[in-house]
């Protein structure tokens, strides 16, 4: 585990750096935007990749690596296959290369740059969210699900087109991206619910709809197991290994619950919130149906990074003398939990034959 603590100390160094040598342009006295060093953004990403990108375990990724060496990638092959676009990627690695290293490192680098330039995008404070992209999990979780992180990640660049309505091109990488993990369909109809005003009755109606799926789960998995057992998801409703962690459900909605308190003002400073808080409510959503059966969770790595997104938001609409406590609470929080999970609950090993 020591490399994933020291990686963490890497990227949180210098996404600090990269906010303290940052360009900000203001006008008419308010502020508009914070651009962190272009330079030092680079360097959190060279960490993030060198260290996904050479591991031999975490999750499935010895799973992934056998595959890839067993398997002659052909065009009839490709064909057989659901996710043609993950298929694709292989065979065209395969020819380049019989490692499978090749394969970790290649998903490994798209996902993360994809996402830290989202982060960089939309943070309002880029350092917390790197932070959090760490210590949250979700950079463990790329690690595991590689297919549908990659999907996520191709998505998470095009929240663009999902602020601006541009439905056109949105579907378009909606469906490029369904190509790595089918998954990523569901968000075309979420496209459209989030574009609603964050804390509507919407808002409510979703959260409520989640809870009495949790109460009456076995109703509606049966429903929902029927209708896909003929799909490559059917596997899932062999699953039966309890809820997801109540702590995961608590750590996920806190920053939500202080954005609808501070709502009003989180909708001046950052116009743009409602799309990312109604993405980070509907990843909620999920994680409260997850804790009938954890499978779900796996739906809310479509959402999650709109909650980092939040977090490194919700601090502006505290008191501008609270605002130091707060960060540093919520690194401090954020850091017991991370520890929780890696040492306590996983007991993680991180394995290279590269990093030591």
């Amino acid at each position: 585990m020591t490399v994933l603590w020291v990686n963490l100390a890497i990227v949180f160094l210098l996404s600090l750096l990269a906010r303290y040598f940052s360009n900000t342009l203001v006008l008419n006295n308010s502020l508009v935007s914070i651009k962190p060093n272009k330079l030092l953004v680079f360097g959190t990403m060279i960490s993030f990749i060198a260290v996904s990108g050479l591991r031999r375990n975490i999750g499935d990724t010895p799973f992934y690596m056998h595959t890839f060496n067993i398997n002659n990638f052909t065009w009839e092959y490709v064909k057989s296959q659901d996710d043609i676009g993950f298929a694709i990627l292989q065979m065209l690695l395969k020819k380049y290369s019989e490692d499978p290293q090749i394969l970790i490192f290649t998903t490994a680098l798209i996902t993360n740059v994809l996402i830290i330039i989202g982060l960089y995008k939309y943070s309002r404070l880029f350092e917390l969210s790197i932070y959090i992209y760490v210590t949250g999990g979700l950079f463990l979780v790329t690690m595991n699900g590689i297919r549908q992180c990659l999907a996520t990640a191709i998505l998470f660049v095009a929240t663009k087109y999902l602020i601006e309505g541009n439905w056109f091109k949105y579907i378009l990488v909606v469906i490029f991206a369904s190509l790595f993990h089918q998954s990523a369909l569901i968000l075309i109809p979420i496209s459209f619910l989030v574009r609603f005003r964050a804390w509507s009755k919407a808002t409510l109606v979703l959260l409520l709809f989640s809870a009495v799926i949790v109460l009456g789960f076995d109703q509606f998995s049966s429903v929902l197991f029927s209708a896909i057992e003929d799909s490559q998801y059917s596997v899932y409703s062999n699953f039966n290994e309890g809820g997801a962690n109540i702590i995961r459900v608590i750590v996920f909605g806190a920053p939500l619950v202080i954005a609808f308190f501070g709502r009003e003002k989180l909708r001046q400073i950052y116009p743009e919130s409602d799309v990312i808080v109604n993405m980070a409510i509907i990843g909620l959503s999920f994680m409260i149906i997850s804790t009938a059966n954890w499978i779900f969770a796996r739906f809310n790595i479509y959402f999650e990074l709109y909650q980092i997104i939040l977090i490194s938001w919700i601090i502006k609409v505290f008191r501008k003398k609270d605002q130091k406590l707060v960060y540093y609470i919520i690194i401090l929080c954020y850091l017991a939990y991370y520890f929780y999970e890696c040492v306590i609950n996983f007991n993680l090993v991180y394995k290279s034959n590269y990093l030591g």
